[in-house]
């Protein structure tokens, strides 16, 4: 059983199960034995259930493509019946458990997955890393003082460790694909309205998306079909798609790929990061796509901003809706998380729509890029790798930004313009640490991205590649 996951991922584990190859409560028990072991290292998981939570969860699972195959959520923007959502924050640790499922883990427990757990996060999703105060810091099973990233760091380290072979992930500003990045996983985050977030609202003015971090491409594209589609008054709805996971399995075709070797208005990348991106062009083309250096035309810092403006307010909004009346004491929030709140309190509604506006114009800006071209190329993060402690949530917000515009440089613009991005583990630092590189589509695009990921990762495998491993082949 310990070694399951560094063979299988969740697709070949399900089959195990229904072959009766693999017993289904064998499976389960083993897998909750490992995930404690791990998490006394990693301090990734927040609750793993048992008793009465753990077998209401079992009976709750259905029997599609994931049949038995345990699964953990993370403590944010996903309700689980039984168990209350935090956020990563003392604040919420003692609100009341959740009714029910939120409309996306309703969708995975009939998918098949046994949902065993939930998963750490930075405070509200604000940061990069997870280092929260409330539960302390995650740490990156690659090396130990380094963070997984944030804010799906929880659910990034423990799939990385091998206890799982995906785990829930959302993504605000890229807390999808910055822990994949660094935890040399798989990560895509979907386009603006793939995956309702029902019952909650929109979410950052439609810039949140939820799906999964994983080992394999194929399991990252099986878990969008499955919770795909939206729900009566969503806001927001993608385009139609045809099945992700047949995507996996036909050519892309030759696709115009674009590269960039520095983010949009940024400073010079770290010449490691410059280098994984040259490798990665280069084997695009001789997979036979037309690359070229090309850029698009947007206000990196206008967007950076709105996001920054539209997260403000809508952190104070939900401390306000969550809280019932209850006002946060003073030890209740980090110190940026309550600043940034006050501020939000504090933003004219102008400011708020004019936000939303730079995130349409946004949109469109990408959007007549990608009538030029297919796919946009980059690193994921502007720098190789984060050690613990260097994006804190206990200063001055200042500091906090400071830190964390490298952290974003590449990824918050795919959340404002609403479109579809994957990190795929493609490039490693010389001392073996992965290295994420990013490719963006035009909105509805997952079927191209999940095609070209699975032309990647045929010609590049990268499973074998593990921390206890050494990230040798």
């Amino acid at each position: 059983m310990d070694d399951l996951f560094a063979t299988h991922d969740a697709l070949a584990t399900a089959q195990l199960v229904e072959a009766r190859k693999l017993g289904a409560r064998e499976l389960l028990d083993g897998t909750l034995a490992r995930l404690r072991a791990l998490d006394a290292s990693l301090n990734a998981i927040t609750d793993l259930y048992d008793g009465e939570l753990l077998e209401k969860s079992i009976a709750a699972a259905g029997g599609g493509p994931f049949q038995g195959v345990p699964f953990v959520v993370k403590q944010l923007m996903a309700d689980c019946a039984g168990t209350p959502t935090t956020l990563g924050s003392r604040f919420f640790a003692r609100e009341p458990v959740a009714a029910a499922d939120s409309a996306a883990i309703a969708a995975m427990r009939r998918a098949g997955l046994v949902i065993v757990g939930r998963t750490n996060t930075s405070e509200f999703g604000l940061a990069p890393t997870t280092e929260p105060a409330y539960g302390g810091a995650t740490i990156n099973p690659w090396r130990r003082d380094l963070s997984p990233g944030g804010s799906s760091g929880g659910s990034a380290a423990i799939v990385a460790a091998r206890g799982l072979p995906m785990a829930h992930a959302t993504d605000g500003g890229g807390s999808i694909r910055i822990p994949a990045a660094l935890c040399g996983l798989f990560g895509l985050k979907p386009s603006r309205g793939r995956v309702s977030l029902a019952p909650i609202g929109e979410t950052l003015a439609g810039a949140g998306a939820q799906h999964c971090v994983s080992i394999s491409v194929r399991d990252s594209a099986a878990l969008l079909d499955a919770i795909s589609g939206g729900e009566p008054g969503d806001p927001y709805h993608a385009p139609a798609a045809g099945s992700f996971l047949a995507a996996t399995e036909r050519p892309p075709g030759r696709l115009r790929v674009a590269f960039l070797r520095k983010p949009a208005g940024g400073d010079a990348l770290d010449r490691s990061l410059v280098a994984a991106v040259e490798r990665t062009a280069k084997f695009l083309e001789e997979l036979g796509h037309i690359v070229e250096e090309a850029a698009p035309g947007y206000d990196s810092q206008a967007s950076g901003a709105a996001l920054g403006t539209i997260m403000a307010a809508n952190t104070w909004t939900n401390i306000q809706v969550r809280a019932n009346g209850r006002v946060p004491g003073p030890d209740d929030l980090e110190p940026v998380t309550r600043a940034t709140a006050e501020h939000g309190r504090t933003i004219p509604a102008h400011d708020y729509i004019r936000a939303v506006q730079t995130f349409h114009r946004t949109g469109r800006q990408l959007g007549a890029f990608f009538e030029r071209h297919d796919v946009l190329l980059s690193p994921t993060i502007a720098r190789p790798s984060l050690p613990l402690g260097v994006v804190r949530m206990d200063g001055s917000v200042e500091a906090f930004q400071q830190a964390l515009a490298p952290m974003v440089a590449f990824t918050s613009v795919c959340n404002a313009a609403g479109v579809p991005a994957m990190s795929m583990p493609l490039a490693w630092t010389d001392d073996g640490l992965p290295i994420g590189m990013q490719f963006i589509g035009r909105f509805g695009a997952e079927e191209m991205l999940f095609a070209l990921a699975a032309e990647i990762e045929r010609a590049r495998p990268w499973r074998a590649r593990s921390p206890d491993r050494g990230g040798e082949t």
